[in-house]
């Protein structure tokens, strides 16, 4: 199985007529994707990118595709509203892959989305590289900006092990994906779920779903320097996670006070240390790889795969 996205989701393209839009729907189009479209006001009625249909809002681009899911590639002084807009229309999962967005705007797109009326939307991101289940034409979904032939679809109980993987990082959860395929473990679904200090899903959220997935035999968790969602996950995952988690965090040369590449990894008052997270975890219940080489090796030695 697979959590968030799989064959079945329909997705559009706030910003499709960008270039990078355009660039990336096609990725995930040639993947196997069921792109349905795109929005860009005041382009309705337009073509982009193997005649896809150009619509000026998310409402009418719902209404006529059945789309459930968007990708944003928005500038970031407009990206708030265009994840309001998605929600709005009823979309159910929503990608924002625009990196640059001001934090008192996710601020605002947070408190907005904790209404009741958006207790059903998933926000993915910003700055994130995205979610895909691996899988052949039909069968699996990219959104995103990650190159999709790294990745290996899930096994069967008969021919191995397949894993979940939830990253701060883009740049570690391909590392990450690459060592496990070449371990032998496919992938139910992987999440960046980005480094910003403000964003949507957490560690917790994925990690729930991981654990009541019946195909996901473990997972991999990758996380930084900054915050305390690393602590956070650890102490959900001592007292509820029931499948092994291997787990790496990045930053652990930054010096104090330094903001290292996101804008959520830094160090403050003494909190968010790279020793402290990996302590919390280790405290989990976790396998914490030095090194971030040693990723698939270590998820492959918790689940008994030689």
């Amino acid at each position: 199985m697979s959590i968030l996205v799989d064959g079945q989701t329909r997705l559009i393209c706030q910003g499709i007529t960008g270039s990078a839009g355009a660039f990336h729907t096609k990725q995930c189009k040639d993947y196997g994707t069921q792109v349905v479209g795109g929005v860009t006001p005041g382009k309705g009625g337009q073509k982009a990118v193997d005649d896809l249909p150009v619509f000026n809002s998310c409402l009418e681009a719902v209404s006529k595709t059945g789309a459930d899911a968007t990708m944003i590639f928005v500038p970031p002084a407009f990206a708030a509203d265009a994840i309001l807009e998605a929600a709005d229309a009823g979309i159910r999962i929503i990608v924002a892959i625009t990196e640059g967005i001001a934090v008192q705007d996710m601020m605002k797109v947070k408190q907005t989305l904790s209404l009741p009326r958006y207790k059903d939307t998933i926000l993915i991101g910003p700055n994130c590289p995205g979610i895909i289940t691996p899988g052949s034409a039909g069968k699996g979904c990219k959104i995103g900006i990650m190159p999709g032939y790294i990745h290996k679809a899930p096994a069967d109980a008969e021919s191995g092990k397949s894993i979940g993987i939830i990253s701060r990082s883009g740049t570690l959860t391909y590392e990450a994906v690459w060592q496990a395929a070449k371990c032998g473990l496919g992938q139910t679904t992987c999440i960046g779920i980005g480094g910003d200090p403000v964003r949507g899903m957490n560690f917790i959220d994925c990690l729930e779903r991981f654990n009541a997935d019946e195909q996901t035999a473990g997972v991999i968790m990758i996380g930084e320097i900054g915050g305390s969602d690393e602590e956070q996950a650890a102490a959900w995952i001592k007292t509820n996670m029931k499948k092994p988690v291997c787990a790496f965090i990045a930053g652990r040369t930054a010096p104090p006070g330094r903001r290292m590449g996101h804008a959520g990894a830094i160090i403050s008052g003494g909190q968010g240390g790279a020793e402290a997270k990996i302590e919390a975890l280790r405290a989990g219940g976790c396998t914490v790889a030095d090194s971030p080489a040693t990723l698939g090796a270590t998820m492959a030695a918790a689940l008994g795969v030689k």
